[in-house]
């Protein structure tokens, strides 16, 4: 399923790093075993896996999958599937051993939920594959993690690598707590913060508000469609891990993040894809809120996330004029066209749909 998924959508994706800069960057990977070198990969089944799992195979790594439950498919050529998750030290300790490399790509994402479960995935996850690292001796570690642990920029400011973080949410202060223990270990690692997921794949964040809500008839916006999201299409981010293990000098964090689109701007352009007006109805912030209140009231009766979570409201009515400069100039990142990478994902939604 993994190869069949990635492979079989209308994205062929940049260059890989290797092509890209070879005459400036050695493959990260040359200097190790003459053997093909044994990659651990965590989330490597969920929507950043799918498209992760193929570049990496054709990369020329033998990777080893942590899976919570073995797929019926056997494994596609050139990957391994090991039992377990991040929360069991164990497995990861046990499924890392004679691996020369890790991407840590596992966490939990979500508009909702306790804030025990995102530390127990996020931070302890985290402290599990880095405590196995250590032991295992892997020569780079690529942590993902996410643009969101910023919180709230401060107004008027881009978004970098050094900005403040000051997170407002339990995701996002799991997220930072989990790169506060990467950059703690004694281990090569390299950060990567990629912005708001959208692409074939999922139905979930981006995906659901800017494609599948407007194709079911939920056409809102808040503020007027003007607030600045930070998205990224999901196959950049598994090139921008490609290039972050093949390139020697990679260090530090990365933003990996197409440049801020408005509401408005993305609306526009999803709305032609559907052949739909591009009228939204704009909802005063105060109504969604509201709204969101009573639904997250409910929530704790009916144990499901709500419609509209609270939490959402820190990234729909904040701008996120995030920048990618860094990543742009030391790994040669550039991100597919927006207009491109929506063009897939609305065939993906409208292929799903029959």
């Amino acid at each position: 399923m993994l190869n069949e998924f990635a492979r079989g959508s209308e994205y062929n994706g940049p260059v890989t790093p290797g092509e890209l800069r070879r005459a400036r960057y050695a493959p990260f990977h040359s200097d190790l075993l003459m053997t093909t070198p044994t990659l651990f990969l965590t989330g490597g089944t969920g929507f950043l896996g799918h498209h992760l799992v193929p570049r990496l195979v054709a990369q020329g790594y033998c990777v080893r999958l942590l899976v919570r439950r073995e797929p019926v498919a056997p494994p596609p050529p050139g990957v391994a599937y090991v039992r377990g998750d991040v929360t069991d030290a164990g497995a990861v300790r046990r499924g890392m051993e004679g691996c020369q490399v890790v991407v840590h790509g596992a966490g939990l994402f979500r508009f909702w939920g306790s804030e025990e479960d995102f530390q127990q995935i996020n931070v302890q996850g985290t402290k599990n594959v880095v405590q196995a690292a250590i032991q295992a001796g892997v020569a780079r570690l690529v942590h993902i993690s996410t643009i969101a642990v910023v919180g709230q920029a401060p107004a008027g400011q881009p978004i970098t690598e050094e900005t403040v973080c000051a997170p407002l949410d339990a995701y996002q202060r799991s997220k930072l707590a989990g790169e506060t223990v990467v950059r703690a270990a004694p281990v090569p690692s390299v950060i990567l913060r990629p912005g708001a997921f959208y692409g074939p794949g999922s139905t979930y964040g981006f995906n659901r508000l800017f494609i599948q809500d407007p194709m079911r008839g939920v056409r809102i916006q808040v503020d007027g469609g003007r607030r600045l999201i930070f998205p990224v299409f999901v196959p950049d981010v598994a090139w921008a891990v490609g290039a972050a293990l093949e390139m020697v000098e990679a260090e530090g964090v990365y933003n990996i993040c197409d440049q801020p689109r408005s509401h408005q701007e993305i609306n526009r352009v999803v709305s032609q894809l559907l052949g739909i007006s591009p009228f939204r109805i704009s909802v005063p912030r105060a109504a969604i809120l509201g709204f969101a209140g009573v639904l997250e009231f409910l929530s704790h009766y009916t144990h499901h996330e709500p419609f509209f979570p609270l939490n959402l409201r820190h990234y729909v009515f904040n701008d996120w004029p995030v920048s990618s400069a860094r990543a742009r100039g030391a790994l040669g990142f550039e991100p597919t066209p927006m207009e491109e990478g929506l063009r897939q994902t609305v065939a993906w939604f409208k292929h799903r749909a029959g």
